[in-house]
């Protein structure tokens, strides 16, 4: 007896330990988001005093400042908020569900689908940003229906899923460059600018969809977070707990899915912040299906620490997606490395 309580004290105590470091790891993860996005609205090619950055965002009329602020800065740190924790939050999702570091929007193809609806919108049909993000929306369910359809032979199988969504990467990426190739000059700098991902030119405007979307979503995936541990320890011990695989598959999936078309659709596909989200999140709190807020807040860090980087790093300015790329590409190829010596490739 005495033994049996003091497995409960330890187990209690070891969860105790866990909720406090995932209430430090997050709340430095806020104070950090926080800090880089007063930074995103301080810096630029004047350096406004804060005072003057308070008053041109209470509505006061302010010479040079508001344009610079209110019209420049301000929307381009709100889309890289809320497209990096949609990033973060579905590439945290898709890792999780499916057991498998590699299982990520970017490489499965997901971003590749809405990326073909978006640039076919902009290269052929020259549509609103409206219509281009609806096209990405619908783009990427497509793309993720297919996939799973076709993954499904007698059972889901994860590894069956990946190859199919790495071939599919590679056919829509194909897909785009023939539409660049086919397309006007004018129009290829704009479809090059947007799949480069780039938060360049950001409105207000057309950030709000994506608000809305993280908005309703991010909440009805956190409901999900005890589900999406369960099926972490595989289909079978996940039903014997009670857990509706296909519908809690389809509802984080289709989630999911919905935040990373909405982001791509805004800023384009800024590479690897979905990738890397997750690993670093999870690394910081430990291991968690309830480490969704986390991958978002992580998500959002990246992408507005890299757009600072690419501004004001170097001699000329990057894009985002490429100070991501540079950060991502060397994680790929070490966890290839890591997964071939564990005879999991």
């Amino acid at each position: 007896m005495r033994h049996h309580t003091s497995e409960v004290g330890f187990i209690v105590k070891g969860r105790r330990q866990r909720r406090r470091r995932w209430l430090i790891v997050t709340s430095l993860l806020i104070v950090l988001l926080f800090i880089l996005c007063c930074a995103m609205l301080l810096l630029g090619n004047t350096i406004y005093p804060v005072e003057v950055i308070i008053r041109s965002l209470m509505g006061e009329e302010i010479a040079g400042a508001n344009f610079a602020v209110n019209t420049i800065r301000l929307p381009r740190m709100v889309t890289g908020l809320f497209a990096g924790f949609a990033f973060g939050v579905a590439g945290y999702i898709f890792q999780t569900m499916l057991r498998n570091p590699l299982a990520n929007p970017n490489i499965l193809g997901i971003t590749s689908g809405s990326s073909v609806a978006a640039v076919f919108c902009i290269t052929v049909l020259h549509s609103s940003n409206t219509v281009v993000s609806i096209a990405a929306i619908i783009g990427g369910l497509i793309t993720v229906t297919v996939m799973y359809l076709l993954s499904r032979s007698q059972s889901f199988s994860i590894g069956r899923l990946i190859i199919i969504g790495i071939g599919m990467q590679a056919m829509l990426d194909a897909v785009i460059s023939y539409l660049i190739i086919k397309s006007s000059q004018q129009d290829i700098a704009g479809a090059l600018r947007w799949l480069s991902g780039s938060l360049n030119g950001s409105k207000m405007s057309d950030v709000i969809p994506l608000i809305i979307i993280t908005a309703i979503l991010t909440p009805i995936i956190i409901a999900f977070g005890k589900q999406l541990s369960m099926l972490e320890l595989g289909d079978q011990m996940a039903m014997s707990l009670g857990v509706s695989i296909d519908k809690t598959r389809v509802i984080l999936i289709v989630s999911s899915v919905f935040l990373i078309s909405i982001a791509t659709a805004t800023t384009g596909p800024i590479a690897f912040v979905s990738f890397l989200a997750g690993p670093i999140a999870n690394r910081l709190v430990a291991a968690s299906a309830q480490n969704i807020l986390p991958a978002g807040l992580v998500g959002a860090n990246l992408v507005l620490l890299a757009d600072l980087v690419g501004q004001f790093a170097f001699e000329y300015r990057f894009p985002v997606g490429v100070i991501t790329g540079l950060l991502g590409a060397p994680y790929l190829i070490y966890l290839l490395i890591r997964m071939n010596q564990k005879g999991e490739l």
